[in-house]
């Protein structure tokens, strides 16, 4: 059964609110990855961006929630408005699971990153619904042992 996380970006103060948080919440980050430790893309989106700055971050926030995020920027992220920056991540039980769920939702939608295997060990993609919600679909290759 998949998992619901919400996800939010940032434009450049990731880690100082991710900080904060923590100091709310308690605990320990389970993963920082700074944009400098990600291999180069072909379209070249992640050098418009600090490699400082956070790629992606997660905070465990309750026994089954996690509160994810990253920082955005640069001419692939120029949409992003305070208010439009939550997303929903979706942590699917399997790679068919992610399939469903990712082609359910955007149906009659818009396909952001098409669903696919990553360099991280994940199957993702990303998308807006019809009715312009944002949402991360994901499943992780790395539980499968």
């Amino acid at each position: 059964m998949a998992k619901i996380n919400p996800y939010i970006n940032f434009k450049g103060n990731c880690e100082e609110a991710f900080n904060f948080y923590k100091s709310v919440f308690g605990g320990e980050f389970l993963f920082r990855g700074r944009y400098k430790d990600m291999p180069p893309s072909e379209n070249g989106q992640s050098h418009e961006i600090d490699g400082e700055k956070i790629m992606h971050i997660s905070l465990p926030v309750g026994q089954e929630t996690l509160l994810m995020g990253s920082d955005v920027g640069g001419e692939w992220a120029k949409d992003t408005i305070d208010g439009n920056n939550i997303q929903i991540s979706i942590s699917a039980g399997s790679e068919q699971e992610a399939t469903q769920l990712f082609n359910g939702l955007s149906v009659g939608g818009r396909i952001n990153m098409p669903l696919e295997r990553t360099f991280w060990g994940s199957f993702f993609g990303m998308l807006t619904d019809k009715f312009g919600i944002n949402w991360m679909v994901d499943y992780d290759y790395r539980l499968d042992g």
